[in-house]
């Protein structure tokens, strides 16, 4: 019974369900390449694809709305108090956000890899160490005396940076 009257929207509900998942695949497969070509580690290929899985899931949310009979003007009324909640919070947590698409502009053009030794060109405090981790928020950078140091992605994108040296972590663990 239910098969006969939602018969036409479960039928296109499969066919955008199979699209978005053939799109999901040839996107990660896409990050894959990209991410063996420029020697990104696992768990930032993970972030990525986790990243493309939520956008796809929200879009495949709104193409079902609209399959099932919901009028752009009741989903409008939807989105724009959605919208208008989440730019308040998002107003306060700027920072935050801009540190997370800083994250995946570095992930696609990043000239610096984990294990090279960078110099970060700050006047009030300049950095000479070795990126530990790129994380989706900040890198870790190990200095030369052992601390370790989290620095934010957004202003890794907005300070003049040097690569000191390619695969210094490899040389400084056959030194010890």
């Amino acid at each position: 019974m239910i098969w006969d009257t939602l018969k036409d929207e479960l039928i296109i509900s499969g066919i955008v369900l199979l699209s978005l998942l053939i799109i999901r695949f040839i996107t990660n497969f896409t990050i894959s390449k990209v991410a063996k070509r420029n020697g990104i580690n696992v768990a930032r290929i993970r972030l990525m694809r986790r990243y493309v899985t939520v956008v796809l899931f929200l879009i495949a949310i709104l193409i079902e709305a609209f399959v099932f009979g919901a009028e752009f003007k009741d989903l409008a009324v939807i989105f724009s108090s959605v919208f208008a909640i989440l730019g308040i919070a998002l107003f306060a947590i700027w920072s935050i956000l801009s540190n997370v698409t800083s994250g995946v502009i570095m992930f696609f053009n990043f000239p610096y890899k984990v294990g090279d030794k960078i110099e970060i060109h700050d006047k009030d405090f300049p950095i000479k160490a070795i990126i530990e981790d790129i994380r989706s928020f900040q890198l870790h950078l190990r200095l030369e005396n052992g601390d370790l140091v989290t620095y934010p992605n957004n202003l890794m994108l907005q300070k003049a940076v040097t690569l000191v040296e390619k695969d210094a972590i490899e040389d400084d663990m056959e030194e010890a």
